[in-house]
């Protein structure tokens, strides 16, 4: 309410200069209205500073006018007092109208108007429009009285005190020594820490938590691919490989004898391996967290892949290990030499090791590393020489596909007929089963396993070369 009387002091202090009369007699209502001592008139600045520390205070300052007149406001509502100040709002714009029609008419008629009635015009114009904002402001906080808004700013802990029911009730008692004194509950301030300390609310704040599970990333595994693939039964297989051939195949005379040629076979048997791995979870966080199961599967199974890539290419045969394709492989040997030989060279020489024992390769295998260095090499004025940065076509090499895995050893490559010269065969898929281990069921624990069955054949060993780029280099 305090608040309110202070802007309708300082709406009707700046009608001053428009209406003197009818302002100063405002401003005597204004007094009286609100119980203000007779003084001095106080400058619109003191009364802003005034306004600044207004409210409902037990000690407040008593703004003092001249020469008060209560103009008929005893007792008058603030929506009244606000009325008046409107209406002398009014005849502030009714005064601007006059002085615009005054100079209007000296205008039509060609008298010049003084410097001294352009300032008056001007400074009318400013403080009528000033009014108006002013105006509107105490119209919405009238409005928000009539909705129970009243004075939002925060009160001191002083002013809480002085307010409350228990200092009242001490003061009514005339400060009596038997009365209960006054008391004030001051809440702790709320922070973000997670301390024990009062206000202390920061383990309520719940992080922004992503949904799903950021997986480690999975290397490619493309070594499969190139092998044929197969089935098998039982747990072991036997195959026949030719070891030897001798071709005595001639020309025959009319009556003379014919030469004979031999050839020779070998009985290899292999078995089929399993590659398996299990991990163990609680019913409860599989049935909490839906898709946790799935991850598990889809991981034991890349383990599986990523163990049989490795297997593939690099199984000793000893123990369960697959007997791999490197260990079998035909070493490299060059059948021509190249002056200034570099990677590329040793790669076509490799593909005619392997064309000339029959078997034309298929492919090349590269740590991605060596395959890096292959992709950047340039000619003497820098353009790239196996191709384009910005082609999309698959990786290759001598017409040949490359396959670059981490399985396969930095500085190591391994060209072959694939398709003709190795076989995988599965026995089992892979696959993926849960069931109860040892005390699992009275744990709430479920054993997860993930294995598969197979078997790996090198009928054709010579039709891989394998080798070391740095010895080929050296040759």
């Amino acid at each position: 309410m305090t608040r309110i009387l202070s802007l309708l002091a300082i709406g009707l202090l700046a009608l001053a200069a428009i209406t003197p009369l009818e302002a100063h007699a405002s401003v005597g209502a204004f007094a009286s209205t609100t119980s203000l001592v007779p003084a001095v008139l106080v400058s619109a600045a003191t009364v802003a500073r005034l306004m600044a520390v207004s409210g409902p205070r037990a000690f407040r300052p008593n703004i003092m006018f001249d020469k008060p007149d209560n103009g008929g406001l005893d007792g008058k509502s603030v929506e009244e007092l606000a009325a008046g100040v409107k209406k002398m709002v009014d005849e502030a714009v009714s005064k601007v109208k006059e002085i615009a029609e005054d100079a209007l008419g000296k205008a039509k008629s060609g008298e010049q108007l003084t410097d001294a009635a352009k300032t008056k015009a001007d400074e009318a114009l400013v403080k009528m429009n000033t009014l108006t904002e002013q105006l509107a402001e105490l119209q919405q906080v009238v409005a928000k009285q009539k909705k129970g808004g009243g004075d939002d700013r925060q009160k001191s802990i002083g002013e809480q005190f002085v307010e409350g029911d228990g200092f009242k009730a001490f003061a009514d008692s005339g400060f009596s020594k038997s009365a209960r004194g006054g008391d004030l509950k001051v809440k702790a301030t709320l922070t973000s820490a997670t301390t024990d300390a009062a206000g202390s609310v920061g383990d309520a704040v719940r992080p922004t938590h992503l949904p799903g599970i950021q997986e480690l990333p999975q290397r490619r595994l493309t070594v499969r691919d190139l092998i044929s693939p197969g089935r098998m039964d039982g747990s072991s297989l036997d195959y026949v490989v030719e070891t030897g051939f001798t071709n005595n195949a001639g020309m025959v005379a009319e009556g003379a004898t014919k030469p004979s040629s031999d050839i020779k076979f070998e009985l290899k048997s292999t078995s089929a391996k399993v590659i398996a791995h299990w991990m163990k979870a609680s019913k409860q966080i599989l049935s909490d967290v839906s898709q946790l199961r799935s991850i598990i599967d889809q991981r034991l199974l890349y383990g599986l892949a990523y163990k049989e890539e490795q297997q593939l290419l690099n199984g000793d045969g000893t123990g369960q290990n697959l007997y791999g394709i490197i260990p079998q492989a035909t070493a490299y040997a060059p059948t021509i030499a190249l002056s200034d030989l570099n990677i590329l060279d040793v790669l076509r020489l490799a593909m005619l090791q392997a064309a000339l024992a029959e078997y034309p390769a298929t492919g090349h295998v590269l740590n991605p590393i060596d395959w890096a260095k292959i992709e950047t090499l340039k000619d003497n004025i820098g353009r790239y020489i196996i191709g384009d940065p910005q082609d999309k076509m698959t990786g290759s090499l001598w017409r040949l596909p490359v396959v670059d895995t981490q399985a396969m050893a930095q500085n190591k490559f391994l060209t072959g007929a694939f398709r003709l010269g190795a076989q995988l065969f599965d026995r089992w898929d892979g696959r993926v089963e849960a069931g109860y281990e040892s005390d699992d069921f009275i744990k709430n624990l479920v054993t997860i396993l993930a294995e598969e069955r197979l078997a790996l054949a090198v009928n054709r060993p010579e039709a891989f070369i394998y080798g070391d780029f740095d010895a080929a280099l050296a040759a």
